[in-house]
């Protein structure tokens, strides 16, 4: 499903600037990414969200608001207006980057209007269980988008469309999820909480026809609007998962062609990943959260990790063409709902694991290609300030290698619990061979064979400057720093 090859860029991190510039600065950016190797950007939501202007997307108000309205206190919206996102879609099309669009089909927040209906409080870590009767609710539900007026879709929003809430002002008191009369959550989601379809807002009910055809219209107008190359879901865990693919069928037979579609299941636990792609028929690849949380554990752990296990229990081992890999993300960042932190120490390593192997398709974070500094307040309600460090000169050396030697056979030589290591062979076509090794304690070294007989080999990090000549059956003792990378290539 990806292309061959190919780099996914993760554009923005939750705390980007809300200054409107996101949109501009892809324009501005399209071609040194596309030079480099990135083959794909994935974009944050770019409709408006409850926050307006401040909103990072995922708290999705209007769906047909792409930065062209005054609503919600801005016309555009942290990312730029509508016309900006539809030039910077060409601008990184023309330089040769598909663009991904960010979709949130869970839940919608900052409804325009209250409205009374009847519903069921239920407790809301576990949501099989009442904690009162069938009572009366009021609730912000009407969704009438008064700054559109009407421009693009008419249709508004009331409580029928959703599932459940999370705010009765009846009762302001009571920590809930109501649950509407005559409604039930879907299937097909994941279990946690008794049930996880309620997430957040207002959740759609995507067993609701009305509700469908909706989002079938929707996701065509965008297609049409933006020329998009694919889909990133949000939230996959929390919808029934076979409403994907259904949503997918007739997006695709609305422009006549096969897009990319990659969901985020966020969860350690490797069968529920199983079953999103069983039930999907593998229509939708799926973020490796498994390999992230891997990562996380062995940057933590130092020496006392054992590499030899670093892609166990993980998407890209088990379902490597379903899988796209990834270092961190925005939910996973300092300060953020899903913070599990890869120390900087070990990114370099991480990224190339994901780089420089066969398997998955990897995904680079803004953050830690540009680097990142900001503030907010953590769980404790202490206010912390963050610096994320840039990785781009590594990653940069990592995607010059993956274009120019990550190619043909790979070997593996997992057999020391801190130092591991691969070789590619190359190709006929591509006939440069390469040896990776990572070290997540002392120095240390690896005697692996690249077939190129007699060959002098540079380390491209420069961490090490001394050269590796090849025995007359191709191989070498490729060594490699203390919590480091070294990347061998052959001498030009």
């Amino acid at each position: 499903m990806a292309e061959h090859n190919g780099v996914m860029m993760q554009f923005y991190h939750w705390y980007n600037e809300p200054d409107g510039t996101l949109w501009n600065e892809l324009s501005a950016e399209a071609e040194n990414l596309a030079a480099f190797g990135v083959t794909s950007v994935w974009l944050p939501p770019a409709y408006k969200g409850t926050g307006g202007g401040y909103d990072v997307g995922y708290g999705v108000y209007d769906m047909y608001d792409l930065g062209e309205f005054d609503q919600k206190g801005s016309v555009r919206t942290k990312y730029g207006t509508k016309d900006e996102y539809i030039a910077a879609i060409a601008i990184a099309q023309a330089a040769g980057i598909r663009v991904y669009a960010d979709v949130v089909i869970n839940h919608m927040m900052g409804a325009d209007h209250e409205e009374e209906a009847e519903a069921i409080p239920l407790n809301p870590d576990n949501r099989q269980e009442a904690i009162g009767d069938l009572q009366p609710v009021k609730v912000w539900t009407h969704f009438t988008f008064p700054g559109r007026n009407g421009q693009h879709s008419d249709a508004e929003w009331h409580w029928w469309h959703f599932d459940a809430v999370d705010y009765n002002a009846l009762d302001e008191g009571t920590n809930a999820v109501y649950l509407f009369k005559d409604k039930h959550f879907d299937q097909q989601v994941d279990l946690e909480k008794g049930a996880f379809d309620y997430l957040m807002g207002c959740d759609l009910d995507v067993e609701h026809p009305e509700v469908r055809q909706r989002l079938n219209d929707w996701g065509t107008w965008y297609l049409d609007q933006t020329n998009v190359d694919g889909f990133r879901f949000d939230a996959v865990k929390h919808v029934r998962a076979g409403f994907f693919p259904e949503w997918l069928q007739h997006c695709r037979k609305h422009v006549g062609r096969k897009f990319f579609a990659v969901g985020e299941y966020w969860s350690n636990e490797i069968e529920a990943l199983h079953h999103f792609i069983d039930v999907t028929g593998g229509d939708v690849m799926l973020f490796d959260a498994p390999l992230h949380y891997n990562f996380s554990e062995a940057s933590k752990s130092g020496n006392s990790y054992d590499m030899r296990q670093i892609f166990d229990g993980t998407l890209v081992q088990q379902q490597p063409a379903l899988a796209v890999t990834l270092v961190d993300n925005h939910d996973s960042q300092p300060l953020q709902s899903l913070e599990s932190v890869v120390e900087a120490w070990f990114k370099p390593l991480a990224y190339a694991l994901i780089l420089l192997r066969r398997d998955g398709y990897p995904c680079l974070f803004y953050a830690d290609y540009y680097g990142a500094h900001y503030k907010d307040k953590a769980n404790d309600g202490n206010e912390y300030e963050i610096w994320i460090d840039s990785h781009r000169w590594l990653i940069d050396k990592f995607l010059a290698a993956r274009r120019s030697f990550a190619f043909g056979e790979q070997y593996d030589y997992f057999d020391h619990a801190n130092t591991i290591g691969w070789t590619r062979l190359g190709t006929e076509e591509k006939p440069g061979a390469m040896a990776v090794v990572l070290c997540n304690g002392n120095a240390g070294s690896k005697w692996m064979e690249v077939g190129q007989p007699n060959t002098v080999y540079i380390d491209l990090t420069e961490h090490i400057k001394e050269l590796v000549t090849t025995n007359e059956d191709g191989w070498a003792d490729f060594p490699c720093g203390a919590g480091s990378v070294s990347v061998w290539v052959p001498q030009t």
